[in-house]
């Protein structure tokens, strides 16, 4: 984990326990001065204030749970409990609002006299005002950074304190001039604002217990993933956020030609590239693989073979007239009875006719398997000099020179020659393949003894 990730936690901690101080603090003047001259719309910013420092209260409480990391019975992690506490503060915003309400109707249907005017609340609305900006600012640069909806929800609150602080001042503006509805109109604008700025927190709230994809996150991860090398196409990509984690599921198609551990590579970098994407991201990858446009047929047939756990080397193909010819060297058990090793390869040759068509001659040559790790002991340099001498015997004339690196070993199968050669960098693959294997049979037609001879020829040193 990051170090920005890491003190995540203590930023959106510290920020929330400062704002509890200060909505606490603006909270009681407010009230006292509202009760002092009688202003209902003071009292109902100063309720609305005190819903504010309860809703403080819960997030500082709730983003303690929330950083919590996955466990055994919350897989994805705490960060909904932040949508949960969301849901409660609406609820208490709604109550305050329609509380507001019915005292407003009141004092506008009975006519109530304006409240006392005097510098005091505008002092302390003015105060307040500075003081929300502050928090809402912070509270928002500290939200963003976090990804909180707790965070995000408080900076909202403090935004819509300065809304109806301000709507407060032009209501005892009003009531000083005389206009004795002023100070109860002011309260219904503070109710309404209270109502709008429950609407949008709802909507945000429900939208992430519904799990909604957010905006443009689909189209950046689907884009993260596809440009990973590998990655033939996304077929299928869904996002939600559980708390500032995004939650990625990814069906991916990929080559079916790759091995397992080069698919584990493509997923591993996938994470990376979604991770660089939105910063704090959990993929799960399913890779489904595909036959691509340009796979050849050995390749198709390699990957018959593999599906069937089958070992094939020296894939042969060829075009007859317009007719596939196959040729196939199969690896089974030594051990094993022709009948069986018969049916083995019988059934190779069914799965390469179901994939090509009926008409593909297919020829299976079965060879025993090597053993893994036989036991071996290296020969006397007596023995390695003699065929080191017949290795360059063999090779005198050739296009084949320069034996070098001998190698002699005992086994209980057989004696096991190793040696490295020189051939000129021009040569083709196959011309120097047909110049070694030259060597090889004569070498164990000169020494019955040796089971395997393996070359290495290298270009001529520089």
């Amino acid at each position: 984990m990051s170090s920005s990730n890491a003190s995540a936690p203590s930023t959106k901690t510290s920020v929330a326990a400062i704002s509890i101080l200060a909505s606490g603090g603006m909270a009681a003047a407010k009230f006292v001065v509202g009760v002092a001259i009688g202003s209902l719309a003071l009292i109902s910013e100063a309720l609305h204030s005190t819903i504010d420092l309860i809703a403080t209260i819960i997030t500082w409480a709730v983003v303690r749970v929330s950083d919590q990391p996955a466990d055994a019975e919350h897989h994805y992690g705490h960060g909904k409990f932040e949508s949960i506490s969301a849901l409660f503060i609406i609820a208490l915003l709604y109550v305050l609002a329609g509380g507001i309400l019915v005292e407003a109707y009141s004092r506008l249907r009975e006519g109530s006299p304006p409240p006392e005017i005097s510098a005091i609340p505008f002092v302390v609305l003015v105060i307040d005002i500075a003081i929300n900006l502050w928090r809402a600012r912070a509270l928002h640069r500290a939200a963003r950074a976090t990804k909180s909806q707790a965070l995000a929800a408080d900076a909202l609150h403090f935004a819509s304190d300065v809304m109806g602080s301000s709507a407060v001042i032009v209501g005892l503006i009003l009531a000083g001039l005389g206009f004795w509805w002023g100070d109860a109109a002011a309260a219904v604008a503070v109710a309404v604002m209270i109502a709008l700025l429950g609407l949008r927190m709802a909507r945000e709230t429900v939208e992430t217990l519904l799990d909604r994809a957010p905006e443009g996150a689909q189209d950046k991860a689907t884009a993260a993933i596809a440009a990973v090398p590998g990655v033939v196409g996304v077929d299928r990509l869904r996002v939600r956020m559980v708390g500032a984690t995004y939650f990625i599921d990814a069906i991916a198609t990929v080559p079916r030609t790759y091995p397992i551990d080069r698919v584990e590579e493509i997923k591993r970098r996938a994470q990376d590239a979604v991770a660089r994407t939105f910063g704090d991201a959990d993929l799960t990858f399913t890779a489904v693989p595909v036959a691509r446009d340009n796979e050849s047929v050995r390749e198709r047939i390699m990957v018959i073979a593999r599906n069937s756990g089958l070992a094939i080397h020296h894939v042969t193909v060829h075009d007859l007239d317009g007719r596939l010819i196959v040729g196939i060297d199969l690896e089974v058990d030594g051990e094993m009875e022709l009948t069986a090793a018969h049916a083995i390869a019988h059934d190779l040759e069914r799965a390469i006719r179901e994939d090509f068509g009926e008409d593909v001659e297919v020829d299976t040559h079965i060879e025993p398997l090597q053993p893994e790790l036989p036991f071996g002991t290296d020969a006397a340099p007596e023995r390695v000099e003699t065929i080191k001498a017949a290795l360059t015997q063999f090779a005198d004339g050739g296009a084949i020179h320069d034996i070098h690196n001998v190698r002699v070993r005992n086994t209980d199968a057989g004696e096991i020659v190793n040696f490295h050669c020189r051939a000129a960098p021009s040569m083709s693959v196959i011309k120097v393949h047909d110049g070694v294997d030259e060597i090889e049979r004569a070498l164990r037609r000169a020494f019955p003894n040796i089971k395997r001879v393996i070359s290495h020829a290298e270009p001529p040193r520089a």
